[in-house]
């Protein structure tokens, strides 16, 4: 039985860049380009049409960043998953993406190498953050090895509940899943990270980067 191939729409700006991103994704067996597009709202419109399992997108585009890209297809087409390509490395940076709900963030300067490694972490329900992950998490870690050694232990279902979150999955989407009500998962998740100390998002990953749970489900 054949495995699906994952259905990739790309959007950027420069045409250069655009160009190469697209040799490297067509090199690859196991994914369709369905779409490309050179500015944030015709990236959203096409994502609108064609819903692609990904969109990598630039960062920085004209009209709608990729940050505000993300947002809009959080709300607007969930199932979408996001690649944000950049040539920022500052933490700044990654916590909005992060906030924004993106799901792989990788430095253009080492888009070759790394492209098809996001491609797939993310198409498996993972995060992808390879070339900055130890500076991102490194404070977040280091407070959360301090949490974890003298602070409260979560139970099973708040530590499910906040895995699920940082992978990116919906309340809703958790409470499918797991067959509890989406207030059960507002309660699980607010318990747990009121456990730990952690008050956003980005807090939440960085917790589950350093407990390896970014992996997938």
């Amino acid at each position: 039985m054949m495995t699906r191939k994952v259905r990739i729409i790309l959007a950027d700006d420069h045409p250069v860049v655009l160009a190469g991103l697209r040799s490297l994704v067509e090199r690859d067996p196991g994914v369709e380009l369905i779409g490309e597009a050179t500015t944030g709202l015709a990236a959203l419109a096409l994502i609108r049409e064609k819903q692609p399992d990904i969109a990598v997108a630039d960062i920085s585009m004209p009209g709608l960043s990729g940050i505000a890209l993300a947002k809009r297809l959080a709300a607007e087409c969930p199932s979408v998953r996001i690649v944000l390509l950049t040539v920022h490395e500052d933490r700044s940076y990654v916590n909005q993406a992060l906030e924004a709900g993106v799901r792989g963030y990788a430095l253009k300067r080492s888009a070759a190498e790394n492209l098809g490694h996001a491609i797939r972490a993310v198409s498996a329900g993972g995060l992808y953050d390879p070339a900055i992950a130890d500076q991102v998490f490194d404070a977040g870690c280091r407070r959360n090895r301090r949490t974890r050694s003298g602070g409260p232990e979560l139970s099973s279902r708040e530590a499910e509940i906040l895995k699920r979150t940082a992978l990116g999955q919906s309340n809703k989407e958790i409470s499918r899943h797991l067959d509890v009500s989406v207030k059960s998962v507002e309660t699980y998740k607010a318990r747990g990270a009121e456990k730990l100390g952690l008050a956003t998002r980005a807090d939440i990953v960085r917790y589950a980067s350093q407990q390896g749970w970014l992996t997938g489900i």
